[in-house]
C-alpha cells in the first residue's frame, strides 16, 4: 500500500518516510524546540482549523521567549499549516508545527539553523469524541511544576514537557488517568497537558496565570464561552483541598477538549459522576468546533 502522507519541512512537502533529521540535531540533545498543538475539525461546512491565528501567534511568542528566530512569517506558517492539511486529504486532524535548532555545531549554545516542520494526523482524542462518560481519575503528582523562575512557562517549549511526562507516567503507573501538579507554593497549577477548573456552589474557579501555568487557548475559549453565558470564571489560587470538596472538576486542552474529572487521590468529586455544568460545556464546545453553534464562528478557519 502506498503511503501518501506528507509533512511540511522548511518550505517543502516531503513524504512521511523521508521526513527525517540527523541524530546530532541540537534539539534532540538540548530540548531547544518549541511547538504547537492545533485541531482541525470536520464541521457542517467542511474542515476548519480551530483558532489558527491564536496558535500561530503563540508559536512565535514561544520562539521569542527562547530568542529563537523563525525564518518564516506568521502568514507563511499559517499558509503552510493549511497546505499540509489539504495535502493529507484530512477532514479532521491534529496539527503539530515545531521549530527546532538543527544539525551542526554541537554544544549547549544554540547556533545552528532553526528548522520548521508541520505534521498532521488523525487522532481520535477528547472526551467529547470518545464518548467517555466515566470521567478521569487523577492524582496530585509528587513532581511539582517547574518554577517560572527557572524557565518561561508561558512558552510551549519541548523542555517544559519533560516535567509533564514524569507526572503523567507516575499517574499511569499508579492506576490513574492524569496527574495534577502543584507549584513550589503548594498551589494547584494544571495537569500534564490540560488546564483545570472547579465548580463550587454554581461558581467556576481556575488557577491564575501567575500560578505558573501555560497560557492555554482552550482555557481562554472556555472562559469566553462562560462569559458569553453571563457568568464568569474566577481566577484564584487553589489548594488541593479545594479540589476534593468541589461539586465538579474538569480539565481542558487542545487534545482533551473538555474532560470531566470524577476522582482525585481516591476521593470522589461530587457524586462521582461527570457534572451537569461540565457536560453542558462539553456539548457547547462540540457545537462550536463543529460549526453548529455560530456564536464563535470567527474561531473557525475553513479550508
Amino acid at each position: 500500500m502506498v503511503d501518501n502522507r506528507k509533512i511540511w519541512m522548511n518550505g517543502k512537502l516531503v513524504s512521511y518516510k523521508n521526513a527525517k533529521i540527523h541524530v546530532l540535531t541540537h534539539a534532540l540533545h538540548y530540548s531547544t524546540a518549541i511547538f504547537e498543538g492545533i485541531r482541525c475539525y470536520n464541521t457542517i461546512n467542511g474542515p476548519a482549523v480551530f483558532r489558527l491565528h491564536e496558535h500561530v501567534d503563540r508559536f512565535f511568542r514561544s520562539a521569542k521567549m527562547y530568542s529563537m528566530k523563525i525564518p518564516y512569517s506568521e502568514d507563511q506558517i499559517s499558509t503552510a499549516i493549511i497546505k499540509t492539511v489539504k495535502a493529507n486529504l484530512l477532514s479532521e486532524c491534529y496539527i503539530r508545527p515545531i521549530a527546532y535548532y538543527g544539525h551542526g555545531e554541537m554544544g549547549l549554545t544554540p547556533k545552528n539553523k532553526v528548522n520548521v516542520s508541520i505534521a498532521c494526523w488523525e487522532w481520535k482524542i477528547g472526551e467529547t469524541t470518545a464518548g467517555n462518560v466515566k470521567g478521569a481519575k487523577c492524582k496530585i503528582s509528587s513532581w511539582i511544576k517547574i518554577d517560572p523562575r527557572s524557565q518561561p512557562m508561558k512558552a510551549k517549549a519541548a523542555s517544559n514537557y519533560a516535567n509533564a511526562s514524569l507526572a503523567r507516567i507516575e499517574a499511569l503507573n499508579d492506576g490513574c488517568d492524569e496527574a495534577i501538579l502543584l507549584n513550589h507554593h503548594g498551589k494547584i497549577t494544571e495537569g500534564s497537558a490540560e488546564h483545570i477548573f472547579i465548580v463550587k456552589d454554581g461558581k467556576i474557579f481556575t488557577p491564575p496565570l501567575t500560578s505558573g501555568i501555560f497560557n492555554g487557548i482552550t482555557r481562554d475559549s472556555i472562559m469566553k464561552i462562560v462569559s458569553d453565558e453571563n457568568n464568569s470564571v474566577i481566577e484564584i489560587d487553589l489548594d488541593r483541598e479545594d479540589l476534593y470538596v468541589s461539586d465538579e472538576v474538569f480539565m481542558v486542552g487542545t487534545a482533551a477538549e473538555v474532560k470531566s474529572v470524577t476522582e482525585i487521590d481516591h476521593i470522589k468529586i461530587g457524586n462521582g459522576k461527570p457534572g451537569l455544568l461540565t457536560k453542558r460545556l462539553q456539548n457547547k464546545f462540540k457545537k462550536i468546533t463543529t460549526g453548529v453553534d455560530k456564536q464563535f464562528s470567527s474561531w473557525l478557519l475553513y479550508i
